[in-house]
């Protein structure tokens, strides 16, 4: 549902998984509970939905200013390859990102790349910034199951409308790159939380946000109880684990970029949790960035960085588990059943959530 808010902003109001009474973990959530809670980082959708289409792309900024000017720290992992991200081996030799961060279908990857160079060309012209090379970042999940994919939908005008309609209070469910998506045999989505640690004294946001189109309907672990078998009898079934998600996580805690990646790793935690074992046609791929870290284009030969203690880092180990479990959640109970182009229907979790099936 959308409502106006103060100063008449359009704010989002969804039912999510903590609404029906489900609490994952124990960290203190943000105020939105969503990526967006790291100040800076907003998001944005541009979603594809008619006859033959359910599809789009969604953009994640992880600042205001221009990120190719001054970049952030981040990193990536991939925990099973099956998948066609873009950009990710440049983060992964530098440690750092300069372009917003892109999800869209499978087929439309490069489509999207490219709108993304020429939105950070366009940018860089407008900030008087010389651009000879961009490394833009585009991560995927294959919708085909809701999607005519091979139309490849997504145009370079769909992200421009993603980018320019980011905010911090941002839908989740079937929309943007989430709208062709399904999750253990259910709809799958865009989904987000978030959570707060305190170090020094000081309190720090780390927030997650998924693409989820994977799993095994029969896996299904919905607080701590094998939900999915249950689930089983009422629909046709997901058999195998395939399809992929992709996760990406935004802290402002300062980090170096291998403390970042041991982070991002634990966000296989939260998948985990919810039963999935990685299948072999399921690519699991976690790109993550830090804000309290900037590297600015006029910076000297040396550049002064902070980062955390290593042992200190287990409570953001924690907290990506919990961020990524939850968000995964609000995908599926934020997100409307959906028709198939062949006619099959997809229910949503929360169906089975407000029947009390569960």
């Amino acid at each position: 549902m959308l409502r106006l808010g103060r100063e008449g902003r359009i704010t989002v109001e969804q039912k999510r998984i903590s609404d029906y009474g489900i609490r994952i973990g124990r960290i203190p959530k943000g105020e939105r509970n969503k990526i967006s809670d790291v100040p800076g980082v907003t998001v944005g959708h541009s979603t594809i939905r008619d006859d033959t289409h359910n599809t789009g792309v969604t953009v994640i900024l992880p600042m205001e200013g221009n990120i190719f000017a001054d970049k952030l720290v981040a990193a990536s992992y991939v925990h099973n390859g099956f998948g066609k991200t873009a950009g990710t081996i440049q983060i992964d030799e530098l440690g750092t990102l300069e372009t917003p961060i892109a999800l869209t279908n499978t087929l439309n990857v490069g489509m999207v790349s490219d709108a993304v160079v020429q939105y950070m060309i366009d940018r860089c012209a407008e900030d008087g910034i010389a651009l000879a090379s961009v490394n833009p970042v585009v991560g995927e999940c294959n919708d085909a199951g809701l999607n005519a994919i091979t139309d490849r939908a997504v145009t370079a005008v769909h992200v421009r409308e993603a980018i320019a309609g980011a905010s911090a209070d941002f839908a989740e469910g079937n929309v943007g790159a989430g709208a062709g998506t399904q999750c253990y045999g259910l709809k799958g989505g865009i989904g987000s939380a978030s959570r707060l640690v305190e170090l020094d004294g000081k309190t720090y946001t780390l927030g997650v946000l998924v693409q989820s189109n994977y799993g095994s309907t029969a896996d299904l672990m919905l607080d701590g109880k094998p939900s999915g078998k249950q689930i089983s009898r009422w629909i046709s079934e997901q058999e195998c684990d395939k399809g992929s998600i992709m996760v990406i996580l935004a802290c402002d805690v300062p980090l170096t970029a291998r403390q970042l990646r041991r982070v991002i790793k634990r966000c296989s935690v939260g998948i985990a949790r919810l039963g999935s074992y990685i299948g072999h046609g399921s690519g699991e791929v976690f790109i993550g960035f830090s804000t309290a870290n900037v590297i600015p284009r006029d910076a000297g030969e040396i550049l002064q960085l902070s980062c955390i203690r290593e042992d200190k880092i287990n409570l953001l180990f924690r907290a990506a588990g919990e961020a990524t479990e939850e968000a995964i959640l609000n995908s599926m109970v934020c997100a409307e059943k959906v028709q198939a182009p062949n006619g099959k229907t997809v229910q949503s979790l929360k169906d089975f959530l407000e029947e009390d099936i569960l």
